[in-house]
């Protein structure tokens, strides 16, 4: 319990622009955890919004702190799971078909690890028969596999993502309380398309994450570079970036398509380059010290 009172906190700050979906899934994983649900059974998630705004990163978060590893993130991409067959690779194989001597990819990392969490990334692709086994784990909270053992999901956190109905939210940055109700709205309706309504019953959380705005982008720049800076004091070097740098990587990686996953690679590409550069062109040098600012050419990197 002392874990997850603080659970909110810790969240928040790894996820920007966000609070409302951190602030849902806290108190959601609180009444599991107090033992108050009307039965034993995951609790379960679907983070629907546009590309790059924190759905995953939330599902990273949500494992290295509840489990206290990115070990226990178990992470399913529906597009390989488009066809009938794919079923037998969740559970394994039935007796007499190729495969059978396989374990379940699903059932036997739970099996292992009991206390995970498990991403089923691009629901909206997932063929109909993976969904029902999906069903029967969020009304059950365990499923047989295909060798007749039982797999116990109840101290799981099932999370499911989708892009679905992101079209309509993207429009919307900055969200007032009636623009983030009609964006909801337009999320259960995009759902409700390819979740049957018992499907869709059984999940505790249905959230809609919000289009980041250039504000958000700065505070993401600045926990990116905090990891950078992490980094480097393990080699004994303070890095310093300006705010002027901050808000250059911010301006120059916005995008309202692809979200903050290009400041990832606007990062790589004119900090963390140009400080290896750097670092390995003055290896004899002993440097304590770097900082990253921008001027008029872009971001400029500096060793000491």
């Amino acid at each position: 319990f002392r874990r997850v009172d603080r659970l909110e906190e810790r969240l928040k700050e790894h996820i920007v622009g966000q609070d409302q979906a951190v602030e849902a899934v806290a108190r959601a994983i609180k009444r599991s955890r107090a033992g108050i649900s009307y039965k034993r059974k995951p609790v379960s998630f679907i983070f629907a919004g546009p590309t790059g705004v924190g759905k995953t990163e939330l599902v990273k978060a949500l494992a290295n702190d509840l489990f206290c590893s990115p070990e226990t993130l178990i992470r399913l991409d529906m597009s390989e799971f488009m066809e009938k067959h794919a079923v037998s690779r969740i559970i394994g194989a039935p007796p007499g078909y190729v495969g059978y001597d396989e374990a379940g990819q699903l059932t036997e990392k739970i099996r292992r690890r009991p206390y995970s969490v498990v991403l089923f990334d691009e629901i909206e692709k997932a063929h109909p028969d993976v969904l029902n086994i999906l069903l029967q784990i969020l009304d059950d909270g365990r499923i047989t596999d295909a060798r007749g053992k039982t797999v116990n999901f109840e101290n799981t956190v099932i999370v499911m993502t989708t892009n679905a109905g992101s079209d309509h939210s993207a429009a919307t940055a900055g969200f007032s309380a009636s623009e983030q109700t009609a964006a909801e709205d337009k999320t259960q309706k995009a759902l409700s398309s390819f979740l049957r309504p018992e499907f869709l019953n059984r999940v505790d959380e249905i959230i809609t994450f919000r289009q980041l705005d250039r504000n958000d982008f700065v505070r993401i720049a600045s926990i990116m570079l905090g990891e950078l800076s992490e980094a480097l004091a393990e080699k004994h070097i303070t890095l310093t970036v300006t705010d002027v740098a901050k808000e250059r990587i911010a301006e120059k990686s916005y995008s309202r398509t692809y979200g903050a996953r290009n400041m990832r690679r606007y990062i790589q590409k004119e900090v963390e380059d140009k400080l290896a550069a750097e670092l390995i062109s003055g290896y004899d040098r002993n440097y304590t010290q770097a900082t990253v600012d921008a001027d008029a050419d872009g971001i400029c990197v500096r060793c000491l």
